[in-house]
């Protein structure tokens, strides 16, 4: 049986992407902050539930002792930073450098830990049309996903063994994407749900390491 560690699973894309794993018979390991709402999606969706912050490296360390042999590993964990989305000129460095510390760091470093028990598995890292896409406000959030989009470029020239992705869901009704629109309605955006067969696509057909956006990849399926 295939085993899986997701990132933030207690809610939106990594809850949905984990249950759809768990229903193709993984073993799926997952972790999130609010450790009541975690266990509450363990409970019900079948994973095993790891409570904790993917900053703290005792965490991760916790992480990888659940996983001694991966077969995908996806950084879902990701922090949105200050809300409303302030202009760089006025973005509070130590919100920013939270922000990198979530979004870049710890996915690097929980991948560094793990690479050993991945052999030739998957790795997942989850990005926006923000790392490439110059929208105002979205600064923090996207220059760190950005950067994100480069440490999984490098990693597949570095392991061409794994299948690295970074890819890009679109913009799904979740309580960070609420965030960045405080006091609007976000209800005509699609469920995470939506998102999860173009990953479930990546992890059948394991296409060359890259960059890819979930609506084309459910527009060619």
């Amino acid at each position: 049986m295939p085993t899986a560690l997701v990132t933030g699973v207690s809610a939106g894309l990594g809850r949905a992407l984990a249950a759809a794993l768990v229903r193709r018979k993984w073993t799926v390991v997952g972790d999130a902050r609010d450790a009541d709402a975690l266990a509450s999606a363990a409970r019900e969706d079948g994973f095993t539930a790891v409570p904790g912050d993917v900053t703290d490296p005792a965490h991760r360390a916790a992480l990888a002792e659940a996983c001694p042999s991966l077969d995908l590993l996806v950084n879902n964990a990701s922090s949105l930073g200050v809300s409303p989305l302030p202009p760089l000129a006025r973005y509070p460095l130590a919100a920013l450098e939270e922000v990198y510390c979530v979004n870049v760091f710890a996915p690097l470093a929980l991948t560094q830990l793990l690479l050993p028990a991945l052999a030739s598995g998957v790795v997942m890292n989850i990005s926006s049309d923000a790392a490439v896409e110059a929208y105002e406000g979205w600064g923090g959030y996207g220059s760190a996903k950005a950067a994100l989009d480069q440490l999984t470029a490098v990693l597949g020239a570095e392991h061409p063994n794994l299948s690295v992705y970074a890819i890009d869901p679109g913009d799904l009704r979740t309580a960070m994407h609420q965030r960045a629109f405080p006091g609007e309605d976000i209800s005509d955006r699609p469920l995470p749900s939506s998102a999860v067969p173009a990953f479930l696509r990546l992890l059948d057909e394991r296409p060359p390491s890259g960059r890819y956006r979930a609506a084309d990849l459910l527009v060619t399926a």
